[in-house]
Formats: structure tokens, sequence, C-alpha cells
């Protein structure tokens, strides 16, 4: 019995010291990583805080006709969400308040609406920024954190107000896939996005994606095929558009203009003189009006840019877990900033550095929002500008041919074209005896008009309408058989057509 107590105070005496021990590694560790312990607690805003911020946006708006560029779409009402990021703005997609005629938004326990107004719009990346015209608005309410990128695997929440109820809703995802993206708003630009699998409906567009209370995206599309997965913007593109119209305009983004082809045959490589253990991407072409016209050549072997190295597949190291595609690197930069690249060339390595800047002439393959489309209509021929739209809208309607070049000058237009601003489509016909028999030049790219080159749809118009020939001769692209019109015919027809489908005072 002795022995027995005197185990026991030994074993007693032994946890009292293992015990403080554990106390003096805890409290150090607390000490040493104070943000990994409790932080949660200390920085993560409550709900009720969070609803403060939110905004629930309506629209109500009205798109213009592509295919009848005269006429106007029927008002539509549509809902979004935003939130407050600062200096009384709200944080949204483009897509929420593209072509809106009156927008008005409400927070969480407000019993009016108030009207908003777009500030900044950006189309090439889906954000925009807007405003209250009532301080009542902000009342008691909650600015929201810019965060960084999440990590694979986090956690995140998505905001916002979805199709279904009238309520605030939170949907929980896992940040799965993060890599680089067309953005379907414009359908042509390409941006990082991050891929969750947390359910991203209409109505939620807009909203903000909160990791630990602060904001690591904006949600903005949805899959269409696969259920749950979702897309949010991340913060980096975030950052980049709040910047930008920090000088009251927005500017947009920079494109590095070249085409690229993987690295991966070994004959190539030894053809190019490219070392063996050397990775990077050939340039198969150089788009003119881009950042790397008169700096880069086709078939320079592009190593590394910004001092990373690029992979065989054309893309660089992100972060320990992920890969990017390399035109990333010029994705975050603004017009002047340098781009730095490592290149072989003839065999030679050389540094070849240059300013980024916009290439313009993409601006055409944008879906366009927000204005009108130009046209110009002569003895009932549709003429206008190429654009996505209007491909688009051939593509609905079925009616037009001739679409072969149409769709060639389309996608090559940047690096295919000589003078030309923009070409100009003979797009349709509104039907009357005096082009009863023109349909073969429909879809056509005008080339010149009584032998003056055309580069526009203004040039266009000057030469139409200022003509004094008795005949009026359109030449097209590739067509050797020009569209001749008699001028005094063409006078007299343009007032019945204007009168019969209602285009007077429309152009």
């Amino acid at each position: 019995m002795h022995d027995s107590k005197k185990l026991i105070k030994i074993q007693y005496k032994s946890f009292l010291i293992r015990f403080a021990i554990a106390s003096i590694i805890f409290q150090t560790s607390v000490f040493v990583f104070p943000n990994d312990l409790g932080s949660e607690t200390t920085k993560q805003p409550s709900m009720d805080t969070v609803r403060k911020g939110v905004v629930q946006i309506r629209v109500f708006s009205q798109a213009n006709d592509p295919y009848s560029p005269w006429l106007s779409s029927n008002i539509s009402g549509s809902t979004g969400t935003g939130f407050l990021i600062g200096k009384n703005r709200i944080l949204t997609n483009a897509h929420v308040v593209s072509n809106a005629k009156f927008i008005e938004g409400q927070r969480h326990n407000q019993t009016e609406w108030f009207q908003l107004k777009t500030v900044f719009v950006a189309h090439d990346c889906d954000l925009a920024i807007l405003e209250a015209d009532s301080s009542s608005f902000y009342q008691d309410s909650y600015d929201f954190t810019i965060g960084s990128i999440p990590e694979l695997g986090s956690p995140i929440d998505i905001i916002g107000y979805p199709i279904g109820g009238s309520k605030i809703s939170i949907s929980r995802g896992i940040v799965s896939r993060i890599e680089q993206s067309t953005y379907a708003h414009s359908q042509v630009d390409s941006h990082l996005v991050i891929q969750v699998d947390a359910a991203i409906n209409p109505g939620n567009s807009g909203g903000p994606a909160l990791q630990n209370g602060e904001v690591v995206g904006v949600a903005f599309q949805a899959a269409t095929k696969g259920e749950n997965i979702g897309y949010i913007i991340p913060t980096k593109v975030i950052q980049h558009f709040i910047k930008d119209v920090e000088d009251g305009h927005y500017d947009g983004y920079v494109e590095l203009g070249v085409h690229v082809q993987p690295s991966y045959s070994n004959t190539q490589r030894k053809f190019k003189k490219i070392p063996k253990d050397l990775e990077g991407v050939f340039v198969t072409s150089v788009i003119r009006g881009g950042s790397a016209e008169g700096f880069l050549r086709p078939g320079d072997f592009l190593a590394s840019i910004d001092g990373l190295s690029i992979g065989k597949n054309g893309t660089v190291s992100y972060d320990s877990e992920s890969r990017i595609d390399f035109v990333e690197i010029v994705d975050n930069k603004f017009a002047g900033e340098e781009i730095k690249f490592e290149v072989i060339r003839d065999g030679k390595e050389i540094t070849v550095t240059f300013p980024a800047k916009r290439m313009t002439s993409m601006d055409f393959m944008r879906s366009k929002y927000d204005e009108p489309f130009p046209y110009f209509v002569f003895a009932g021929l549709v003429f206008q500008p190429m654009n996505r739209d209007v491909l688009e809208s051939w593509v609905r309607t079925g009616q037009a041919t001739g679409n072969s070049q149409f769709l060639y000058r389309f996608q090559y237009f940047p690096e295919i074209r000589e003078t030309e601003i923009e070409d100009v489509v003979l797009y349709r016909k509104l039907s009357h005896p005096i082009n009863s028999s023109l349909d073969y030049f429909l879809n056509m790219t005008v080339d010149s008009v009584n032998f003056k080159k055309i580069n526009s749809l203004n040039d266009l118009k000057q030469e139409l309408t200022n003509s004094k020939s008795k005949f009026i001769t359109i030449r097209f692209k590739d067509l050797n058989l020009p569209l001749v019109l008699n001028r005094e015919e063409v006078l007299a027809a343009n007032q019945e057509i204007a009168n019969g489908y209602h285009l007077v005072g429309k152009e």
C-alpha cells in the first residue's frame, strides 16, 4: 500500500510537469503564429454585418438589334447582386447592368429601392462600379475588404440574391481550379478565373465570394454542362479594374498580340537550334497593332517572360500548385509598363523589351453593349461594320449567304487588314424592285466605291451620299463583278424604302 501511494505521487508529479511543458509549447505557438489561431473569430465579420454590405440590384434594360439596327428590343427586367467596396461604390458584373435604362438597389432590411447609376463599366473583364443617388442608401452599411486569391481545396462562400426568393442566400463550395479562361460576357477576352463547386444561379451574378470575411472573387458565370460548377472573377482582375479607374476613366486591358506554338517537337527544336534543356514556345505570327509588333518576330523562341520560365506548353508557374498561360503576366500590366522576354532568334540568345499597349483593332470582336449599332441604308441595301453581334445575328437568322469570306475576315481581321479601320459588310437588304437581283452580293465586304478605297462605314456613307456619277459602282473584296446602281433611280427609291420600312430619321 505504501509503495502504491508513492507511485501515485510520482505519476501525479510527472503529469503536472508534462502539462506545464505542453502549456508553454501552446503559448509559444500562439505567440509565434498569431494569425493561425483564432483569426476567423477576430477578423471574420458576422452574418449580420455581411448583410449590410450586400446589395440586391434590379435592372430594366433594352438592347439594340444588330440584324435590324434601326430597332430596339422590348424592355426586360433582371436581377443581380453587388457589394460595397468603400467610397460609396458598389462593385458588380458588367453583364448585370449592360444596356440598362434604369437601375435600382436595396440592402438588407431596407424598405425602399434606391436609384443607382453606372460610374464605370469594363465589358472586357465583366466588372462595373455603381453608385446610389441618395446618401440614405449607405446608412449603417458595411464595406468589404478585397483579399487575395484563395488556395486550391479551400472553402468559399458565395453571397447573393439568386432567383427563387427575395432574401439573401449563401452557398458554400470548394475552390477546385484556377486557370485562364474566356469570359462569356465579351466572348473574346481571356483572364484568370476561379472554378468552385458551388451553384451560381441567375441573380447571384456580381455577388461577393468570401473567405474569412474577405472578398476573394466576384460570382459571374456558371458552366452550361455539369452540375454545381461556377466561376468567380479573382481579386487580381478586380484590383486591376479598380486601379484602372483611379484616374476617372477606364482604359481597358493591354494585349501582347502574338500566336504561339508549343515546343514539344524535338525535330523542330533541333532545326531552330534550341538547347535541349530549355523550355518555351515558338511565335507563329505577330498581330498588327499588338504590343509585340515591331519587337517579336515569327520564328522567335520565347524562353521566359519577366524572369519567369515559360514551359513547352506555354505556361508559367503561378504558385506551388498550379500553372497559368504566360500571357496572364501581360494581362496584369497597364499601358506603358515594360514586358521583357528572353528570346532565341536565329540561334542566338537575346533580350527583347517593349511597352505594353491596348490593341484597338480587337474591339469589334467583343460583344457590343450600351450603344447602338451603326448602319447605312442605300437603295435598300443595309451596310454595317463587321462585328461579333452581326455575326451572331447571321447565325440565328440563317438568312445570309456568302458567309465564308465574312467568317474568315472576322477571325483574322487584325492580321490581314491593310488600311481598313473596319470591314464594311453588305449584311442584308430591304426588298424593293431596285435591289431585287442583288442577292449575290449579300454578306460580302466592300472594297471600293467608284474606285475609291473604303476603310470605314463613314467612308462608304460619304462616297455614296456625295457621288454625282450617273452610275455608282460598288466593288467587293475577292469579287471581279461590281454591283452597279443608277444614281437617279436610287434617289427616287430611297424615300420609298425609308417610308415603307419606317426608317425616317433612324440613321
